[in-house]
């Protein structure tokens, strides 16, 4: 399966709250009603802590899961 790449915005400035260590874009898998899908997102790489910016988790995420719901 190949990574989605879903964020233009840099967030290599922004840090883990829990390490301190710069987020980089990395592929993470996610999961909604047994349906999988990988995605490159910002995230640690000490801690494995992935940020999931607002905008993509109430607009494409919300879309997803509603296609996903109506199934």
């Amino acid at each position: 399966m190949s990574t989605l790449k879903v964020l233009d915005e840099d967030f290599s400035s922004w840090k883990c709250a829990t390490c301190g260590h710069n987020l980089n874009p990395s592929p993470v898998e996610l999961e909604y009603l047994d349906s999988r899908f990988n995605v490159e997102l910002p995230a640690c790489p000490d801690c494995g802590f992935v940020l999931i910016p607002e905008e993509l988790a109430l607009g494409k995420m919300a879309e997803v899961e509603r296609m996903l719901e109506d199934k």
